[in-house]
């Protein structure tokens, strides 16, 4: 969408604005990040709306209850991805299919995977960090969610599940056939209560981006997030873990962050801590697991993105280092 950028950069250029200032490029910054990615977001949550009424919660459990083993981990995962929830709004569904009877370790898997993994998010990283990153992305984020839900499972930690959950009535009703016409009007009304709900965090992203892109030094990044600094991921990833954002926030971040010099996997970290590890989600999974298995499931997810973290800068290193030997 450079006609876009070029195009505000034009209008904002009329007014008087210098664009090669820091206040006009961060202006610009704003307002085409902003348009780019509100124009993404509703496209994407409509096709992703559409294709997510064909899953309502009632046939998602008949789905995974067909499932055994690391099977049934596996479909959770690729289930959570057609579900655009950030990790608060994954909560209830994890609590419905755990009263369900369904594996803790599945239920797991799905909860990993539904704010961290999902088709919007796929098709957004590929038109801002293109397809091999956006790929590698979304099955790295699949495999933290089957081997963590995997390993709960093969721990028996059902016990540290609270009764209340255990105990809570599940009522399934067989959700009813809709037409077209009626999944276009869902699709409709999801795109913009998520709009609503997701719009302030584009805001806010947006501007921590811009920020980042025009004002802060890019051998502050370079020293912090860096591939000179071996501590960069694990910074990233506890720096996330108090933001509540969903992806669509976190990516101007990120853009900006790879613009000033940090490092891919570093920059990646960050997203997947800011979209799984939030403060609020871990306070309401407080609520309905005990501190043992919410411990194991903050653990794993940290490894996970850590790991996913340091592998992404190592490739990303041995590829910088093949093209120069190329050239």
């Amino acid at each position: 969408m450079k006609w876009l950028n070029d195009f505000i950069g034009y209008i904002l250029s009329s007014t008087g604005l210098e664009m090669n200032s820091r206040i006009g490029g961060s202006i610009q910054f704003f307002v085409y990040d902003v348009i780019k990615i509100t124009i993404l977001l509703c496209i994407l949550i409509f096709i992703i709306s559409y294709i997510q009424s064909y899953f309502p919660p009632e046939r998602s459990k008949k789905i995974l209850g067909r499932f055994h083993g690391i099977g049934a981990n596996i479909i959770s995962a690729l289930l959570g991805t057609v579900t655009p929830f950030c990790s608060c709004s994954s909560i209830p569904l994890f609590i419905g299919f755990t009263s369900a009877g369904l594996p803790l370790g599945v239920t797991f898997s799905f909860l990993i995977s539904s704010p961290m993994v999902d088709l919007g998010s796929l098709v957004l990283l590929m038109s801002i960090f293109g397809t091999k990153v956006a790929v590698a992305y979304v099955l790295l984020g699949l495999v933290i969610a089957v081997a963590g839900g995997t390993l709960i499972e093969k721990m028996h930690m059902e016990k540290y599940v609270e009764e209340f959950v255990k105990s809570a009535s599940n009522v399934d009703i067989d959700s009813p056939s809709l037409t077209k016409k009626q999944r276009i009007q869902y699709a409709k009304e999801q795109v913009l209560e998520t709009f609503k709900k997701v719009f302030p965090y584009i805001l806010l992203g947006v501007g921590i981006g811009a920020i980042i892109h025009n004002w802060i030094p890019e051998t502050w990044i370079n020293s912090i997030l860096g591939s000179k600094n071996s501590f960069g991921v694990i910074l990233a990833t506890l720096v996330g873990i108090p933001m509540y954002a969903d992806i669509f926030g976190t990516i101007p971040i990120a853009e900006a962050l790879l613009a000033k010099g940090a490092e891919l996997g570093t920059v990646l970290s960050f997203m997947m801590a800011v979209t799984t590890l939030s403060f609020p989600s871990i306070i309401m999974l407080k609520k309905i697991v005990k501190p043992k298995l919410l411990t194991l499931f903050i653990g794993i997810c940290a490894l996970g993105i850590i790991i996913v973290g340091y592998v992404f800068n190592i490739f990303s290193i041995l590829f910088r280092v093949r093209t120069k030997s190329s050239t």
